[in-house]
């Protein structure tokens, strides 16, 4: 059987190009290149450096395999990424030099996927699974990038709005104005040495699983991936993780939980905080939960000194969540785009793991 763990590389280079996996001496070109692209797409080159650190050769390079291609010069041109995310999801990932040539660009983008797929392949194998999702993200403005993912074969399944609500030093105490009777919310709770409770963090990846499990694509994800998955962001930061409580019958229970980040400095170096999740129980819509996390973030980042609250929302979101956002606030700065494409484990027998939420009719 193949060692899914053993380094593989792209096959079908061009002429005198070469492929490694990312070291620290690596890292400064990666950035660069990183830089290049988003120039390209958005017109802005600020990236997050800490985390493209993280990703290549840091704490999320744990779940990663991934290369780098060298040209002939030896400049690095392209560097691809294959995430483990969770059982029968796998995330790709492709940045490329924006000035390769037409054809070089094609040839190079066809081997990085086959490259992808046969990865993800063996990642799935190693899972014991008979195939996987492959789930590859995109700017609205990357039409380079759709091109590529249309040649390999993924469809364009859902459009993501990435929304920012500006934050001014009096929304620090907009919790405690818009509390609802009934509901609560509060930081996880810490130990002495400051470190978190567990069974708090279980709550929030409890109420986060339940809260998704009717979403599109929601795939169950283990506590232990989910808790490394979040911890490898370089913003992460554990008093930035709420649950709130709700009264029923006399007794708080849990409600929902929210989880977010640190942003990087902007262009003029004004740090923000991120929204990663947001979730609401079935049992406890239609209550306020959603508004009072979020009350309860916009209120931490006055407090910080950040200037913007950021998330992403799905643009058809059964419940209607980009409607309460830009009711409290948020306005759409761009949107990106999730493409899909379901493969299978060669001669392996075993079950393809399905998502649980309702994913739609690509041909309606």
């Amino acid at each position: 059987m193949t060692n899914p763990f053993l380094p593989q590389m792209p096959e079908r280079l061009p002429d005198g190009w070469t492929a490694a996996t990312p070291t620290e001496a690596d890292v400064e070109e990666l950035i660069a290149l990183v830089a290049v692209d988003k120039q390209a797409i958005t017109g802005s080159s600020l990236v997050q450096r800490e985390a493209i650190v993280s990703e290549s050769v840091g704490r999320g390079s744990w779940t990663r395999r991934q290369v780098l291609l060298r040209d002939p010069a030896g400049r690095v041109r392209v560097w691809a990424r294959v995430h483990d995310r969770a059982a029968g999801r796998t995330m790709l990932e492709m940045t490329i030099d924006p000035d390769l040539e037409d054809a070089t660009d094609t040839e190079v983008a066809r081997s990085v996927y086959a490259w992808e797929e046969s990865v993800a392949q063996r990642i799935a194998r190693g899972r014991g699974l008979g195939g996987t999702q492959l789930d590859a993200s995109l700017h609205e403005a990357d039409g380079r990038g759709r091109r590529h993912l249309e040649a390999a074969g993924y469809s364009h399944v859902r459009t993501w709005l990435q929304m920012t609500r500006p934050v001014i030093p009096a929304d620090d105490g907009l919790l405690e104005a818009n509390l609802r009777e009934g509901v609560q919310v509060r930081p996880v709770a810490r130990h002495a040495d400051r470190s978190p409770v567990a069974a708090d963090l279980q709550t929030v990846h409890r109420m986060l699983e339940d809260s998704f499990a009717d979403h599109f694509n929601s795939y169950r994800e283990s506590f232990p991936e989910f808790l490394h998955r979040l911890r490898e962001d370089p913003g992460h930061r554990w008093d930035l993780w709420w649950i709130a409580t709700v009264e029923i019958d006399g007794e708080d229970v849990p409600g929902g939980a929210l989880a977010a980040t640190i942003t990087a400095p902007d262009e003029q170096g004004r740090r923000g905080s991120y929204v990663e999740y947001i979730g609401v129980h079935r049992l406890a819509r239609g209550r306020g939960v959603a508004k009072s996390l979020l009350h309860a973030v916009i209120a931490d980042a006055a407090r910080r000194g950040h200037d913007r609250v950021t998330l992403e929302v799905d643009a058809d979101s059964p419940t209607g969540a980009d409607g309460l956002y830009r009711a409290l606030g948020w306005e759409l700065s761009y949107r990106t785009e999730s493409w899909h494409r379901d493969i299978l484990v060669p001669d392996v027998d075993a079950p393809v793991p399905e998502p649980q939420g309702d994913i739609p009719d690509m041909e309606a």
